[in-house]
């Protein structure tokens, strides 16, 4: 059995557009009619195709989509848009088709003019970097409810229209996709919308054709090294959100030096944030109580004024992602007071972040978190979080994705091992990778850490969280990295069905605990 993938979430009742009126309006190129051709939808799949859909074709990986032309037509596609490439395979296929020099390039533009997204847009926010993306989208969504607007997010985990929620295909969506998503939240009143913007998605065009109204930058860390050829091309990556093209102002924390750079490369007006002592920035983050429900912390700002809130996570650095988004809502025009209120009346922020430090364990027993964090960075921050709430062992289970950056797999052991009183290596997507030689390879960089925790290796993964839960007990911490909200495994291209949080569970159940 293979998970199902998620939808794509489209507007239910689309407006045709003239195939002959975005041809006008971009001074594109055709072939064949456009008489009477009307275009209400984009896709660059046949799986996803719609009748009335404009098919894109590019080059990918292994192939060009052109080469599905014919299947698209026979979908009910009614025009094709392509490069001169495209247009050599496609051959007569019977269908009017619009040249562009790249489709990748256009999509965006061309998805905006479809689906009317600029047309009376919601607030739109845009947070980038490698930790705390979806962390600070989903707390910035929360705010929002709290200050009663209905809401849109798209993240890594899920995407969400008022209270509709979907599993996540991508971190950002295709152009194509992103704007049939803005366009069915249009029909569904949302007022604001919290994006999560990867360095993939701004490299792959898939936030063209977005005016966002907030952008922020959280931290940039080892991780997407197979895709970039070094931290330098993958922080170059991220600043083309900071560009007036895609954002009126911005937000970047200082916690890491990276921000500095952002600060001073930044092409739109940016404020500063920071949680770390010592750091000059505009709005400073101190952290005033932390317990195992919740952080408090009091944000601090120009001209004296401050706000005092809680989030319901563990770890400094969920408080600085919260810190950040109601920065956020403050550049967007929201009054810090009125946020204050709206988070007071409710005891804080009032939020799930599924699978970010996510506590599964009952009263009794060993405390259990899942969290998605596969970065040497997250571990680093989500084990001492854990660690401070632990009176007795603290044990890691974590496996490494294969096909993705390897670079970081002997950092991200030996942060694991320098943090852990006991580390289970196991397997976690191993894609088309061998799952041993994943294991031996972390193993290796478990054995650079100062300090050595008893380590074991134990496959598969439903084995290994047993077996930690069997050396635990009251007072002790598991910490379950990498799988968090996911609900599959990758193997061979398969994507298996699997719940990290139901396998926890179970094997609390099985050994006696709640």
């Amino acid at each position: 059995m293979t998970a199902r993938i998620p939808p794509v979430l489209r507007p239910e009742h689309p407006s045709a557009r003239s195939l002959a009126g975005l041809v006008a309006e971009f001074g594109l190129d055709t072939v064949g009619s456009l008489d009477g051709v009307e275009v209400t939808g984009v896709t660059l799949s046949t799986a996803d195709l719609h009748p009335g859909d404009l098919y894109v074709g590019l080059q990918g990986a292994k192939s060009h989509g052109a080469s599905y032309a014919a299947q698209a037509r026979d979908g009910g596609a009614v025009a094709l848009l392509t490069d001169p490439a495209g247009l050599e395979i496609a051959g007569d296929v019977g269908l009017p088709i619009v040249l562009v020099g790249s489709p990748r390039e256009a999509l965006g533009e061309i998805s905006a003019w479809v689906y009317r997204t600029r047309e009376h847009p919601p607030l739109l926010f845009g947070t980038t970097g490698t930790n705390g993306k979806t962390s600070t989208s989903y707390l910035l969504e929360a705010i929002l409810r709290q200050l009663g607007l209905v809401t849109g997010l798209s993240s890594t985990a899920e995407r969400h229209i008022g209270d509709l929620t979907v599993v996540s295909r991508l971190t950002t969506p295709e152009a194509s996709e992103m704007h049939a998503l803005l366009a069915r939240m249009r029909e569904s009143n949302v007022r604001a919308v919290a994006i999560e913007v990867s360095a993939q998605a701004l490299s792959h065009n898939r936030v063209d054709g977005i005016m966002f109204d907030v952008v922020a930058f959280t931290n940039l860390s080892h991780d997407h090294l197979d895709d970039y050829a070094d931290m330098e091309e993958y922080f170059q990556a991220k600043l083309p959100l900071f560009d007036p093209d895609r954002a009126r102002r911005g937000v970047v924390s200082l916690d890491t030096a990276w921000g500095e750079r952002v600060v001073d490369q930044s092409r739109i007006p940016v404020t500063t944030i920071s949680a770390t002592a010592g750091v000059e920035a505009e709005w400073m983050v101190e952290i005033i109580d932390e317990k195992a429900a919740y952080t408090e912390f009091i944000l601090h700002g120009p001209e004296g004024r401050s706000l005092t809130t809680r989030v319901p996570l563990i770890g400094w650095h969920m408080a600085a992602n919260a810190a950040l988004a109601i920065v956020m809502l403050v550049e967007a025009g929201f009054e810090l007071e009125a946020i204050g209120h709206a988070l007071d009346e409710q005891g804080g922020i009032v939020a799930y972040l599924p699978g970010r430090t996510e506590r599964v364990s009952g009263e009794h027993g060993p405390s259990l978190y899942v969290d998605f964090g596969h970065s040497p960075d997250a571990f680093l921050n989500t084990l001492a979080a854990v660690r401070k709430f632990t009176t007795g062992k603290t044990i890691m289970v974590f496996g490494a994705d294969g096909d993705r950056d390897a670079t970081k797999r002997h950092e991200m052991a030996r942060v694991a091992a320098e943090g852990s009183d006991i580390l289970v290596i196991t397997d976690h997507h191993p894609r088309f990778e061998n799952a041993a030689s994943i294991r031996a390879t972390l193993l290796e960089g478990a054995k650079l850490a100062e300090h050595q925790p008893d380590t074991y290796e134990v496959s598969p993964p439903e084995q290994a969280i047993r077996f930690a839960v069997s050396l635990a007990g009251e007072g002790d911490s598991i910490l379950w990295a990498g799988p968090g909200h996911q609900d599959y495994r990758d193997i061979e291209g398969v994507r298996t069905p699997y719940s990290a949080r139901d396998e926890a569970r179970a094997a609390l159940r099985e050994a006696g605990w709640e």
